[in-house]
């Protein structure tokens, strides 16, 4: 097929429930390709002999090789190729910035000068992902060394898999009582189903994975313990960004006011919205405002109206064109009937006498000279402030790597952010001690989580070779 072919192909639309609906229910809002469409999607693949599309995958996936073969209705063989860099690609093709990664490099995307005309990778990858079968993994010859996972994000997992692989025996300790880190409890059942990544970490436990939950590292035992009493050989921290930042508002502690971590983690993992099920309450707010622009300030303005909302308010200081989230989580939450609030922030929390929230002071703003990242500043206009009627605000401005490991680990050198500061084969200042994913690179995506953990991986087994 030649490329101006392939260039007239269409690009093939996602299906999707219907927004008035799925603004009520918990199931998935894309409802993945069918099985023609994903060939056909992936025909639309230039096949270029450079693969830029390569350089913008963190774990440099063979995207033409595995498009190839989706191409030809080989979904087997197209999930073996992904499998072959990428354990999470169920994950991945649900959740990644494909459009920030592998599509901005995408051939298709630059002839026809529109970034979503790129191949649509990260469809094809995860109809692969939901419909094939990659066949058993075989893993090395037992080392005889023993290696200790902390955190089961997608660093974690990851970093066990390819560990396990290896033959070393490997066991992951997760605080919580599930599995999975940020895809259990930060990413809703509506984008990313549970039921997937609890069959990756099935998946960990056929390689020989132990899994051990409701063991917090830092509290139940210290890094230190497993290399000098437990008989561990070496230990990864995978930890993540997870301690909430706030704004500093008047009345940030009154009764309503949540980290979008708090809100999401009460709906997503605790299931809270099974009311008469679950033995996590959640707070019925009826006029919620959400402050940020990423994509964890839309998944909890979405969940907000999951879990009952009238009225949901997405407030960014910033405009539109400056929001950090994925263009398809902004185009679904408009469509669910968020309303979103461009140019405004929080200035001031009211309270009732009760103590609980009943309003909001908010400032509007207007765009100056660019800042570090290049967005453009946001500039307070004075006056300007007008009071919104709202119940509950969720503060979604980011988070900070999660403090408890190098507040309990001795000699851990960490960055002023917080962050953990490791080498090229991520290990830290402690010998045998690795760490990846957010709790290295701060909030990130799933798939830098990934290539993080993966590296962290062959830098452990090189590191256990002359140990």
């Amino acid at each position: 097929m030649t490329p101006k072919e392939r260039m007239a192909i269409p690009c093939q639309e996602m299906p999707e429930q219907d927004a008035v609906v799925r603004a009520r229910n918990m199931k998935e809002v894309a409802l993945g390709f069918t099985a023609e469409q994903a060939k056909i999607e992936a025909s639309r693949c230039m096949q270029c002999p450079t693969k830029p599309c390569m350089t913008g995958c963190p774990v440099a996936i063979n995207i033409p090789g595995f498009l190839a073969k989706a191409a030809e209705g080989d979904f087997d063989g197209a999930l073996k190729i992904i499998k072959e860099t990428s354990l999470l690609p169920a994950v991945c093709g649900r959740v990644c910035p494909q459009e920030k990664q592998c599509q901005k490099f995408c051939t298709m995307g630059k002839l026809m000068k529109n970034v979503d005309k790129a191949v649509a990778i990260g469809r094809v990858e995860r109809y692969c992902a939901d419909h094939g079968d990659a066949g058993e993994v075989v893993c090395a010859p037992k080392t005889g060394k023993r290696v200790a996972i902390v955190g089961s994000g997608p660093a974690g997992i990851t970093c066990a898999a390819d560990c396990a692989k290896a033959g070393h025996d490997v066991t992951l300790f997760e605080a919580f009582h599930k599995a999975g880190g940020v895809l259990v409890y930060g990413i809703p059942e509506f984008r990313l189903p549970k039921s997937i990544v609890q069959k990756e970490i099935d998946g960990l436990k056929k390689l020989g994975v132990k899994v051990e939950t409701n063991y917090c590292v830092g509290r139940t035992r210290k890094v230190s313990d497993f290399l000098e009493k437990d008989g561990f050989d070496a230990v990864f921290v995978g930890t993540g960004a997870g301690l909430p930042k706030f704004m500093g508002l008047p009345g940030e502690n009154l009764v309503g006011v949540f980290s979008a971590n708090e809100y999401l983690t009460r709906a997503n993992l605790m299931k809270a919205y099974l009311e008469g099920e679950a033995e996590t309450p959640f707070w019925h707010g009826k006029k919620v405002a959400v402050l940020g622009g990423g994509n964890v300030a839309m998944d909890a303005s979405r969940m907000a109206l999951r879990l009952g909302a009238e009225k949901v308010y997405l407030i960014y200081r910033r405009s539109l064109e400056e929001m950090p989230a994925r263009k398809e989580e902004v185009h679904h939450a408009k469509a669910e009937g968020v309303e979103f609030l461009m140019l405004q922030n929080a200035k001031e929390i009211h309270g009732d006498e009760s103590g609980k929230v009943c309003g909001m002071t908010c400032l509007k703003y207007e765009l100056g000279e660019p800042d570090a990242s290049g967005r453009r500043s946001p500039v307070a206009i004075p006056g300007s402030e007008f009071e919104l009627d709202v119940d509950t605000v969720v503060v979604a401005v980011g988070n900070a790597s999660n403090p408890l490991i190098p507040a309990t680990t001795e000699g851990l050198e960490v960055n002023k952010r917080g962050n953990i500061v490791v080498d090229e084969h991520n290990m830290t200042s402690i010998p045998g001690v690795f760490a990846g994913g957010d709790i290295v690179l701060g909030a990130a995506t799933v798939i830098l989580a990934m290539g993080e953990g993966r590296r962290a991986a062959a830098g452990i087994t090189e590191y256990l070779k002359t140990k």
